[in-house]
């Protein structure tokens, strides 16, 4: 503790002591001001009790002790009780009292006779007057009874000893016991002072350790709103990358959905391009120009169009030559016909691709009843290019599940990462045949759709690491694929797990959706 700090703690504990002595005086002052006034109805009626009358003969009149505990004890109690009312706590009315106490006991000593019993109240008065813990107030009442047994004893013993004629220090006897009490008055005084203060000292000390833990409360209290705010504000921050996370974990799917795409369409333009060459090839090839000449020949022998037909050499081969150009013809209208079929059907296929690729592009987070096996094959699809591409092999296994009513986008998302991710597994094998099943199936009041290849596998270290941001074991790989899949899931309810035996041994990757709770396997 710092020397300021003990000054402080000084200073306070001073504050409290003056604080609790100016209340003890006060209240002090109140309990004199009603014993003053019962001393003097006490003094009243002692004076009645005593001497009410005197006679004188045919004559009768009140005593004198009766008048004069009548206005000497008002006297002595009305100027104390104003003070009290006036200036509670004062030192003159603290020293007014101690006299005025001391006086009353004067007056009960003469209105008795000065009986040896009523000396006890001076010792009793000193005692009360202890209370005010003020030695001085102590000094102040022995001066007045010192001075009333003195005067008293030395002119009037009958006063204040009950005799005629009596020692004239004897009353020295009565200032020594009022001494005598003085001195272990000032020793309860001394000690009470000690207790008032060591309890000022220990009130200060506790009043300081109270300030200095709130003091380090409220800093305490400040610092954990503090967190709390930055708290909040780094829950906002994951939540917005998270989001982020989410979006580009989609953008990346979707652009790997768009390549899918555009290679697909780029497949089905190859057959267009085949089949648009072909119907340029047959029409090139058709014998319509020979028509057009056979047409101006015909036109040329307008007039006599029989006889060149039979007689002309040219006309004779034209019967002929009608039937092989209608063959000719019959033939090339059946080709270009296929054809058109056939580019009719790649472009209807062109549409379905653009449209499903479309439809999974919309914001999600709109749910809908969905069927599992349908989206897995959606997922398949989406990826169909790749896979052909990388020459993998697609098993499926779909059970029988009850639809779902849930945010499809997401399922989708999770499945294309799922599929992309066992076809990089499945080209870092190098195996001959690359191999990924799909099986769609019941659980435990869920249904699980699980994604396994044959592919490069994962080490069993890695395992726990799969699934946090931005751990990657695949070149070029940005990390967030899983990890978005991974919080997709858990949005959705479930959750994504992984098995792998190690290294060349495949990977197994689950995704859980759990059923409604109204919804019982039986009634599947």
């Amino acid at each position: 503790m710092s020397f300021r700090t003990e000054e402080a703690i000084n200073k306070r504990a001073e504050e409290l002591f003056l604080a609790q002595e100016v209340a003890n005086y006060r209240r002090t002052d109140r309990m004199f001001a009603w014993l003053l006034v019962m001393q003097w109805i006490v003094g009243i009626g002692t004076a009645l009790w005593i001497s009410p009358l005197a006679w004188e003969g045919r004559v009768s009149f009140t005593h004198i002790h009766v008048w004069a505990s009548i206005l000497l004890g008002g006297a002595i109690a009305g100027f104390p009780v104003l003070l009290v009312l006036r200036l509670p706590g004062a030192p003159l009315t603290r020293h007014v009292i101690a006299a005025a106490q001391m006086m009353a006991s004067a007056l009960l000593i003469h209105l008795t006779g000065g009986r040896i019993e009523t000396h006890f109240h001076v010792f009793g008065s000193l005692a009360f007057l202890a209370f005010y813990r003020d030695w001085r107030v102590l000094l102040t009442a022995s001066i007045v009874v010192t001075l009333d047994h003195m005067v008293r004893g030395i002119f009037w013993p009958q006063s204040v000893f009950g005799i005629l004629v009596g020692s004239h220090w004897r009353w020295i006897e009565h200032v020594g016991w009022v001494l005598f009490e003085d001195f272990f008055l000032l020793l309860a005084i001394r000690q009470s002072l000690q207790a008032m203060r060591g309890l000022a000292e220990r009130q200060a000390r506790l009043e300081w350790t109270k300030s200095t833990i709130e003091q380090q409360v409220e800093e305490r209290t400040r610092e954990l709103r503090q967190e709390n705010i930055e708290r909040k504000r780094a829950e906002n921050d994951a939540a917005k990358a998270q989001e982020d996370l989410l979006n580009s974990s989609r953008m990346a799917g979707m652009a790997e959905i768009a390549t899918n795409v555009l290679h697909n369409v780029g497949n089905v333009l190859n057959s267009v391009n085949v089949s648009a060459g072909l119907v340029s090839e047959t029409i090139r090839r058709s014998p319509a120009p020979g028509l057009s000449k056979l047409s101006v020949l015909l036109q040329e022998h307008q007039e006599d169009l029989g006889a060149f037909l039979t007689t002309d050499s040219r006309g004779r081969q034209v019967p002929a030559y009608v039937a092989q150009l209608s063959v000719h013809l019959k033939a090339s209208q059946e080709k270009t016909l296929k054809e058109l079929a056939s580019l009719q059907v790649n472009i209807e296929h062109i549409k379905d691709i653009v449209a499903m690729q479309q439809s999974y592009a919309k914001v999600s987070g709109v749910k809908e009843v969905v069927d599992i096996p349908s989206l897995v094959e959606d997922s398949l699809n989406l990826n169909v290019g790749a896979l052909t591409r990388h020459r993998i092999e697609v098993k499926r296994n779909f059970q029988k599940v009850p639809p779902l009513n849930l945010d499809k986008h997401k399922v989708l998302q999770i499945l294309i990462n799922l599929v992309r991710n066992a076809k990089y597994a499945c080209d870092e094998a190098e195996t001959a045949d690359k191999i990924i099943s799909l099986s769609v199936y019941l659980d435990n009041g869920s249904i699980k759709i699980s994604v396994a290849d044959n592919g490069i596998g994962i080490p069993e270290q890695n395992l726990d690491r799969i699934f946090q941001h931005g751990f990657s074991t695949r070149d070029g790989g940005h990390g967030f694929g899983l990890h978005s899949s991974a919080l997709a899931a858990r949005e959705l309810g479930g959750s994504l797990s992984v098995r792998s035996k190690g290294v060349n041994q495949g990977a197994n990757f689950i995704l859980e959706l759990p059923l409604p709770s109204t919804t019982s396997v039986h009634e599947q």
